[in-house]
């Protein structure tokens, strides 16, 4: 945290300019608790603002800094990270992740009063896990209608079909009830441990637009059905800077906790040149919420507690959510690709409510590229 005068300092403005900052919510004000009368500011939003004042702000920098973590690019009423809050339609994630169901938070994403019971539809031949998620929503794309001109209820209905559809695949097993108690049963966990599940998958329903869900938005806005949206957004999530962290993260964890000393193992592990996964957000200067509501109910212990420490104390920075999905995946004795399911299946719901307000906005995604290459 830094003082005002040297956040003028390092912006090159005057106090009156960094109060309209504060009030435009450029920046966040926090009440110094030594000294009530003065503030204090985050050094790495400041920072960052002082890299955006660099840049310029040409049409040509804005658009191409808008797809790495750069300005907003579409309205939004379903979620949003601010100040280190992640809200679902202006709920407190966390607050609602204490007693919500993932089929709850599905209603309150797509803003209907209540998500439809849909029946468990017949499981694939064979078909089981990731791998045959992608092959039950590639058969729904068969007989799916496109999204535009439907009613939200409608495609509403059908979203509670393929996640019931796409949860029993992944689990193996007909995903009859609350999803969180059709993954219990699958992983043979105890009430306490259906309760975690429960917890993960409403706080990883969705998380503004990060790259699965903008995979998902894109494809609605082409006017291709419901399955094909979703599958894209599966692809997206798959990807190991993405949702495929979580599998890489549970898989170094598992051989952080089988080393003699964790502490070395990571510093090992940087030493070879190798990251430390599972930490930090850039949304969440002040660490991951996420993490943070999964640690507050289910505090590691043991090696668990001194392998998650070691990891923070050799990469200097606090555990993310594919952290905190790594300890309770060792928690609860889940594999890595159970890990992800939580993941994909909790998300699932987000994609669906992104995939009914792109398409209510009647628009197509289609951004123009800046050319660099020879000319003819």
């Amino acid at each position: 945290m830094i003082t005002a005068e040297e956040v003028c300092a390092r912006l090159g403005i005057r106090p009156q300019t960094l109060y309209a900052y504060v009030s435009r919510g450029m920046l966040e004000a926090v009440a110094d608790a030594s000294d009530s009368r003065r503030s204090l500011y985050r050094e790495a939003e400041v920072e960052a603002l002082v890299a955006r004042k660099k840049a310029g702000r040409s049409r040509p920098v804005v658009a191409a800094k808008a797809i790495d973590w750069g300005d907003p690019v579409l309205e939004t009423r379903i979620s949003t990270v601010v100040r280190g809050r992640l809200i679902y339609r202006g709920r407190d994630a966390v607050s609602w992740s204490d007693h919500a169901t993932v089929e709850e938070t599905a209603a309150l994403l797509c803003d209907v009063p209540s998500w439809p019971n849909a029946p468990s539809p017949a499981l694939i031949d064979g078909s089981s896990g990731i791998a045959g998620g992608f092959t039950y929503l590639a058969q729904a794309m068969n007989e799916a209608q496109p999204m535009f001109g439907r009613s939200r209820q409608s495609i509403v209905a059908e979203g509670a079909g393929l996640l019931r559809g796409l949860a029993g695949t992944v689990l193996g097993r007909e995903a009859d009830g609350p999803i969180h108690e059709a993954a219990a049963a699958a992983w043979r966990l105890k009430p306490k441990g259906a309760d975690l599940v429960r917890r993960a998958l409403v706080l990883l329903a969705d998380h503004e637009l990060n790259a699965s869900t903008f995979a998902v938005r894109v494809v609605g806005s082409t006017g291709a059905g419901l399955p094909a949206a979703l599958m894209a957004g599966l692809a997206a999530l798959t990807g190991p800077r993405h949702g495929g962290m979580t599998m890489r993260t549970v898989a170094m964890f598992a051989e952080a906790l089988a080393a003699p000393d964790p502490a070395a193992f990571f510093a090992a592990r940087l030493a070879r040149g190798e990251p430390i996964w599972g930490l930090h957000h850039a949304l969440y200067p002040d660490g991951d919420i996420r993490a943070r509501a999964l640690r507050d109910v289910h505090e590691p212990s043991g090696a668990l507690r001194r392998t998650i420490d070691a990891a923070e104390a050799a990469g200097g920075m606090l555990l993310n959510v594919d952290g905190a999905l790594a300890a309770l995946a060792h928690t609860l004795g889940l594999s890595q690709e159970a890990a992800f399911a939580i993941f994909a299946l909790g998300r699932t719901t987000g994609w669906i409510a992104h995939a009914i307000e792109q398409t209510e906005t009647g628009t197509l995604i289609r951004p123009r590229a800046r050319y660099v290459g020879p000319e003819a």
